[in-house]
This record gives structure tokens, sequence and C-alpha cells, in this order.
């Protein structure tokens, strides 16, 4: 056995072990497509090296290859209409036999010595409406090595012929030569102006030095072989394929078409890779956003309390000073001493009266200055839910449902953002998403005005109810205490007492309104951040998914393209020695 031969057995071993890696691969991102081609591509790694001719029908494809053969009878059947939407694999034997290995694909045995080193593969019209046509045809293209694009020489610019040309060159880069049968058919300047229409065409897809040929096969079996076209394709041949080189061009072919596919799923997870690094710059944004709407309302709630509490010292101060100067030697002498001969108030209905005044004037304050000031703190909670709503309906989708790899992930990643932009939508309508019983004293039912409103319309009725109830249970507290403190007053010796007393109640009242009322409303405001941001849930259950996915088809994709990028060089140096 020759060194070159060794060389070439050894190489394709190795590339043998590459191309299970990346089969192994393509089940990991769970794409069936892809597996079943590298599956293909991995099956015939060992075969000749392979023609694939298409073209559309009546392009005179099975006439050309007929007549490429020499074998002086149809080796495929010509006809005038396509007969079956079979795939025929012809390859070299020692005696003819043709086998059947499925419905849509045939192997044709014949003595023919070029079969010794190519196989030839005819293939079903790309413009045919038989079922299957165009999908058995793509499938056998990623393991082709040369693609010869037939075409009818009188009319080379079918469109359709073309768009498959697309697919051919765009997603697959095979080597391609074109060939415009049945010249026998058009004038010699006609046939020079349609090759130099397909040579414009061909450089303007990115074809450097396409290479052309005008063949008929009708002059080639009436033996006119000078006329036919066919030496020219046979030298090309030979010179560019044969004598040798075949072996080790067909292990090229292989890497290059794996090095294609392996490009295609590093784009697709770079592209994958972009999507989630947007969706976790969302996530970030959406806990951003949450956090700054909670400091926001938050300091709309130290201003209210800060009012709240203005109204409520201006109040007891007001009535601190009217007690001492009613509580005063001289007042209360007077007052007992005109209660006796006259129907003037005692010094104990006074206090009485002061109380009472006192609760009333406190409840108009209080009233007034939660009025003015809750309004603006609903409005920045509020704010909190349009927000996120209006982001979730805004954010970037860089992976579509059409992409050629990871389409499956696009869908799942789109449904569960449809659910989340579904739910939310769903939790902005519903009041119960934004009350918060724990925050009502004694487990209380929750305001009637409640039951009528909606979403994050009754959060300004959730925060007055939260407010007023911590604010006038503190208050009624504190006036309870101060006319129970009134209510003991017998003797002037009690004065200073009741002073005292009065003071600590009130100091006590201050002290619990701005400690109780900023704790509930800014309870409530995280708990409602909390319970919006919950809605994330399942998003960032698939993100943490995707991250580590991504990990690992990163890692393993590098390293599939490090051991084809080296077999790559490799190839290259033998066909060198060549």
């Amino acid at each position: 056995m020759s060194l070159i031969n060794q060389s070439t057995i050894a190489l394709r071993a190795r590339i043998d072990e590459a191309v299970k890696d990346l089969h192994e691969l393509t089940i990991k991102i769970n794409h069936a497509d892809l597996a079943k081609t590298v599956s293909d591509l991995r099956n015939r790694i060992n075969d000749p090296f392979m023609f694939v001719i298409v073209g559309e029908v009546k392009a005179g494809k099975s006439s050309f290859i007929n007549a490429l053969l020499q074998t002086d009878r149809e080796i495929t059947k010509v006809a005038p209409q396509p007969m079956t939407d079979t795939i025929q694999q012809i390859v070299y034997g020692e005696k003819e036999e043709v086998i059947v290995i499925n419905p849509f694909l045939k192997k044709i045995l014949i003595p023919v010595d070029i079969l010794k080193e190519v196989a030839i593969v005819d293939t079903p019209g790309t413009n045919t409406i038989i079922e299957h046509h165009q999908e058995i045809t793509e499938s056998f293209i990623p393991a082709s090595d040369l693609i010869v694009f037939v075409f009818e020489a009188k009319n080379p610019y079918r469109q359709s012929a073309w768009d498959f040309f697309k697919f051919i060159h765009g997603d697959w880069r095979k080597k391609v030569i074109f060939v415009l049968q049945q010249k026998d058919l058009m004038s010699a300047e006609d046939l020079e102006v349609n090759m130099k229409g397909v040579l414009d065409y061909a450089e303007k897809q990115g074809i450097h030095q396409p290479q052309i040929f005008a063949t008929s096969a009708k002059l080639e079996k009436d033996g006119n072989k000078a006329e036919s076209g066919f030496i020219p394709i046979r030298h090309y041949i030979l010179e560019n394929i044969t004598g040798g080189k075949a072996p080790v061009l067909k292990l090229e072919n292989s890497v290059s078409t794996c090095l294609r596919i392996n490009d295609s799923i590093r784009e697709g997870l770079d592209l994958r890779q972009q999507q989630w690094e947007a969706d976790m710059e969302f996530r970030k944004d959406i806990k951003n956003t949450l956090d700054n709407q909670e400091l926001k309302s938050n300091r709309q709630v130290d201003q209210l309390v800060e009012n709240i509490l203005a109204g409520y010292d201006r109040t007891t101060q007001a009535k601190e000073r009217e007690l001492r100067e009613g509580l005063s030697l001289f007042s209360l002498v007077r007052r007992s001493i005109s209660s006796i001969f006259t129907k003037k108030t005692s010094a104990k209905e006074w206090l009485e009266t002061l109380a009472k005044e006192l609760e009333q004037s406190l409840n108009e304050a209080l009233r007034e200055k939660l009025h003015d000031g809750i309004n603006d703190v609903a409005d920045n909670v509020q704010q909190m839910a349009k927000l996120i709503d209006l982001k979730i309906h805004t954010s970037k989708s860089l992976l579509h449902s059409d992409h050629e790899i990871f389409s499956s992930i696009a869908e799942r990643r789109h449904n569960i953002f449809r659910e989340l932009q579904e739910k939310f939508e769903d939790f902005v309508k519903k009041s119960e998403s934004f009350t918060d019983n724990s925050l009502f004293p004694d487990k209380a039912p929750l305001p009637g005005s409640f039951a009528t409103g909606s979403g994050i319309a009754v959060i300004g009725l959730i925060l007055a109810a939260i407010t007023q109830g911590a604010v006038f249970d503190i208050t009624g507290g504190v006036l309870t205490t101060i006319g129970i403190l009134f209510a003991g007053f017998a003797t002037s010796g009690k004065r200073r007492k009741i002073i005292e007393g009065f003071q600590q109640e009130i100091d006590r009242g201050r002290s619990k309104i701005e400690t109780d009322v900023n704790a509930q409303l800014k309870q409530y405001i995280k708990r409602l951040k909390e319970r919006i941001d919950s809605n994330f849930d399942p998003f960032d259950l698939m993100l943490a998914k995707e991250k580590e996915q991504l990990v690992v088809l990163n890692q393993e994709q590098g390293e599939v393209a490090g051991r084809f990028t080296v077999l790559n060089v490799d190839i290259k140096q033998l066909l060198s020695s060549l």
C-alpha cells in the first residue's frame, strides 16, 4: 500500500470520529434534520467521489449522464415526463445490478471505468410537481462532492432553477459546474449569449471563475464527439478529480461540509447567546425598574408621613397650649367658683370638651393630609405596574421561530414570553393582585369599594384604607387614653400629672404614626414589588436552563470546530503532495 493511500485511510478514520462528534452535537441541539444530514454524511464517507446531477425537468440530465458514461445505451431513463421521484445512484460494479435502497433511492451498479473513482447521482427535476422531488434532491446535496447543474441550453434563466442554485451555493457552498445541455437545438450565436448570461449570473452570486460547458448528448450519441462538447468536460474531470485525487477530494469536501454545518451551529449559538444576554439585560432592567419605583414610592410615603405629622403637631400643640392655660391655678379656681354659682362649665366638663375638640380637630387635619398626599403615593405605586407591563410588551426578540437551527428554542422562548404577557395582563386587571389583607387591623374585611375596582385602579383605595386604618387606629387609642386621663381629674394637684400624661400620649401617638404608617405603606409597596416580580419565575427558570445549555454547547461546538480546522489543514497538505 502506498504512503498516499495510508495517509488517506488514516485521515478518513480521524474524519469519521470528528463527524461522529458533530453528529452528537446536532443531537444535543435537538435538530433532527441536521442530525440526519450529518449521519448520512458519515455513512457516505467511504463512498466514491460523488457527482450530483441537478436541474429542471426536461433539461436533459438523463441524456447527459448516459452520454458521459459512454455506454451506448440508456443507464438512466429518458422520458418526456418525470417517471418517478427516485434518486438513482450510479456506482461501479463488476456486473450490472439494480438495488432498491428505499422508495426514493435506488443504486445502479455497472462496469464503467470512470465509476471506479466517482459515483454519479441522478436526481429528479427541481421544478417538478411530483411529490418529494425537491425534498429528496435537497436532502442529497449535503453529501455531494461536485454539483453538475444542467440547464436547458435554450432557456437557462428559469427562476426555479436559480432559486435551487442559491440553496446549493448559499447554504452549502458546494462546488458547482454548469452545463447547458441540448446545444444542438440552437445556433452558435444564441448559445454564446446564453453561456455569457449564465457566467454573469454565477459571478454575481459569488462563484469565482465559473466553469461552464455546453453539451449535446444527441451529437455524442451520433458519434460527433468533436462537436458534442463532452471532450472539455471529460478533460475537466480528469484534471481536477480523477487520477488518484478523488478519494482525498472526497475527504476535503466532507470536512468542508462539516465545517459549514458547524459554522451554522456557531452562528446559531451566537444568536442564541445574544438573545440570552438581551433577556438577562431585560430582567436586570425589570428589577432595576421595580427597585427604582419602590424607592420613589417610599420617598413619597416619607413625604406623606411628614405631612401627616405636621398636621398632627399643629393640632396637638394648639390643644396643649389651651390645656396649659386652662389648667393654670387661677383658671381652675375661677372655673370651680363659677360652676357653683353659675351654669358655666366646671373644670372637668371643660376637659371633656377639650378632649372632644382635640378628636374633631385631629380627624379633620389628618383626613385633609391623607386626602392631599395619598394620591401621589398611589400614582407612584401604579406606575410600578404600568412600567413593567410596557417593558414586557417592548422587549427584544433576536432569535425567531423561523431560525434554521434553533427554531424550537425560539418557539419555546416565544411561548414563555407570551404566557408572561398574558399572565401579567391578567395580573394587572385583578384587584386581588394588589390587595394585602395582612395590613388591615384584625383581618377586617376590605372596604366595599374594592369590589367595584379592578386592577391597579384600586391602589389608591387600598393605600387610603391602609393609611387611614393605621392613622385613626393610633389616634383613636391616643384620644381614648387622654379621655380617661381627663376623666380622672379631681383636684388641682393633678394638674401637672394631666399635662405630663397628655404630652406622653401625644408623643407616643406621634411616634407610632411615624413608625406604623411608614412600615405598613412600605411593606405594602415591597410586597407588591415582589408579587410583580414573581410573575417572571418561569422566565427566570428558562434563563437559568438556557445558561447551562449554552455553556455546554459552546464548549462542544468549539472543540468540534478545532478538530475540523486541523483536519482541513492536513488534507490540504496531502492534496499538495499529489
